[in-house]
């Protein structure tokens, strides 16, 4: 068994139930994403589109593909083509950008709301006050089906400040599924931890985690 396919299988087995792995392959070659696929990983995350189109066309087309990273709106089309999830929709802009997209494409993209919790002004997303109204407008959208939220927490080792956050980001969605998501069953999706903050997310109700580092090695 591959260094890959072991980490895999044990970042796995140790994820509660309930709790999705995305396998995040960005930078990292196709032959790095046929290991941890022959482990039976599926769902692999990505933040470049052409890197994206391009491993989608060479590998399995059973993978699920996300794209994780910030969506130039130029770019929409190219990830609109391929991906399964968006999970960094950050402006309205970019949703409406991406439900026309796939409506001329005919397709419909999974999409999470990335909401903006981070003490960063670098991280972009949704303030949390203005989730209601955006996820009001991607119900109405025909080419997008709204998931759930995406969030990052601060880049710090306060682990009080992190664990706040991802409190925050939680929060958010359960307040949209009691709000305007109220009675949407798809809506089942809280994109948050990584490698290095993955178990205090998972405290805090993560139901995904995306993980690189501790699965491909650093870049």
């Amino acid at each position: 068994m591959s260094d890959i396919a072991s980490r895999i299988q044990e970042i796995k087995s140790a994820l509660p139930q309930g709790v999705e792995l995305t396998a995040v392959s960005k930078f990292h070659p196709s032959e790095a994403v046929m290991e941890a696929y022959a482990a039976g990983q599926r769902v692999f995350g990505e933040s470049r589109a052409q890197e994206l189109q391009e491993k989608a066309a060479a590998l399995p087309t059973d993978i699920e593909w996300h794209f994780i990273g910030h969506l130039q709106t130029n770019k929409v089309k190219q990830v609109v083509a391929v991906a399964d999830m968006i999970q960094s929709i950050d402006s309205l802009r970019l949703l409406r950008a991406v439900s026309d997209a796939a409506v001329k494409a005919g397709r419909r993209v999974d999409v999470l709301l990335q909401v903006h919790v981070a003490r960063e002004e670098t991280k972009t997303g949704f303030l949390p006050d203005e989730m209601e109204q955006a996820a009001r407008e991607a119900l109405t959208m025909p080419g997008v089906r709204l998931r759930g939220v995406m969030g990052m927490a601060s880049n710090t080792d306060d682990e009080t400040r992190v664990r706040a956050d991802f409190k925050a980001i939680r929060g958010c969605f359960d307040a949209l599924r009691h709000g305007a998501a109220s009675g949407q069953p798809q809506f089942d999706t809280v994109s948050m931890g990584m490698s290095h903050d993955r178990a205090l997310a998972i405290e805090e109700g993560s139901t995904m985690v995306r993980i690189g580092s501790d699965i491909f090695g650093e870049r």
